[in-house]
């Protein structure tokens, strides 16, 4: 495939040091720097821990937020009352 591609001077620059020093063509260059630099940044696939919360029958968790929101609520009760 041809394409047109506009490189920066210090990209150019590389490449043409690489030309020289492996005495290859600019096309093979061009091919092999952005091979080796597509293949440099897979990145690896995400995987989520997960931990059991065990079994509270008194816990609603699909209500979780809510329960968070009354715990935090009377914690801030409790400093208040305390003179915090």
């Amino acid at each position: 495939m041809r394409t047109t591609i506009t490189l920066d001077p210090d990209v150019d620059q590389l490449l043409r040091r690489a030309m020289r020093d492996r005495g290859a063509s600019f096309r093979d260059t061009v091919n092999d720097a952005i091979r080796s630099g597509l293949r440099a940044h897979k990145v690896p696939r995400f995987r989520q821990k997960t931990l059991s919360l065990g079994l509270n029958p008194n816990i609603n968790w699909d209500k979780a937020l809510q329960i968070a929101s009354d715990l935090e609520d009377e914690e801030i009760l409790k400093k208040m009352a305390q003179g915090k």
